[in-house]
């Protein structure tokens, strides 16, 4: 599969993998990964193609094979959710008329872009992410950068250390990826409110990695909590996760 490129607000060019024909869903990967990590590589790419949709699947900056900047100021406040903008205005995507998933920083990422008005997709999937992945950001992104700035000392028994090992696999440019999390800011979730739309909040059996699912669906307009089997990262290695967001867009 290969990608398309485009540019975004700031000239930075992103990778989209496309795949089927039909209402287009954006997907939006987790921190480190990719879309061919995320969504191709376990075919969930591919349920989506079979269910009559088309996958519209970003690689975020720094991630991927989009580029990865070592400016500063291609990181300003809120970076994400502005390609995300980008990716919908290069697709012509009108509110209502594409669905928007995320997983982890992926769904991190749509919960800003939805919330603050961004966006309107039809259906929204929140996957991997429950209440402290939002409202406790700080703590979560000082781990990552931990990550990063102690990368050659993490040891195997650190709980930092697969981490570690799964951005290495993955050829993240640190010093990049250090400027993305400083961009990252923190959500209140009386916003939460204006999420409105039906939504899934879909999460691994076994992953608390960013808090409660069930409580995020709590605080939710009209959402139902789906649960997959698996831990944070294993869950996205399941064919269950590609089976609930499939079964969740495709109703």
């Amino acid at each position: 599969m290969t990608p398309e490129h485009f540019a975004s607000f700031d000239g930075t060019r992103l990778a989209v993998h496309t795949l089927g024909e039909g209402r287009p869903v954006v997907l939006l990967h987790g921190l480190f990964s990719s879309a061919k990590m995320n969504w191709i590589k376990w075919g969930h790419a591919e349920r989506l193609a079979a269910a009559g949709l088309r996958a519209v699947m970003l690689d975020f900056r720094v991630h991927g094979q989009s580029e990865a900047p070592r400016d500063a100021h291609a990181y300003p406040a809120g970076v994400l959710v502005r390609d995300v903008a980008a990716l919908a205005e290069h697709f012509a995507l009108e509110p209502g008329g594409f669905d928007l998933v995320g997983f982890s920083l992926g769904a991190r990422t749509a919960v800003h872009t939805v919330a603050h008005g961004v966006l309107e997709p039809r259906r929204l999937c929140l996957c991997g992410m429950g209440v402290e992945g939002l409202s406790g950001w700080a703590r979560r992104a000082d781990f990552f950068k931990r990550v990063i700035d102690e990368f050659d000392t993490i040891k195997p028994g650190d709980p930092a250390f697969t981490a570690r090992t799964f951005l290495k696999s993955q050829g993240i440019d640190r010093v990049a990826a250090r400027l993305l999390l400083d961009a990252m800011d923190g959500f209140d979730l009386a916003k939460l409110a204006n999420i409105t739309m039906p939504t899934a909040v879909i999460c691994g059996d076994e992953d608390r990695d960013n808090g409660s699912p069930e409580g995020l669906a709590a605080l939710l307009p009209d959402a139902r909590h789906i649960v997959v089997p698996g831990t944070h990262m294993g869950s996205v290695t399941k064919r269950e996760l590609g089976s609930a967001i499939t079964g969740f867009l495709a109703a």
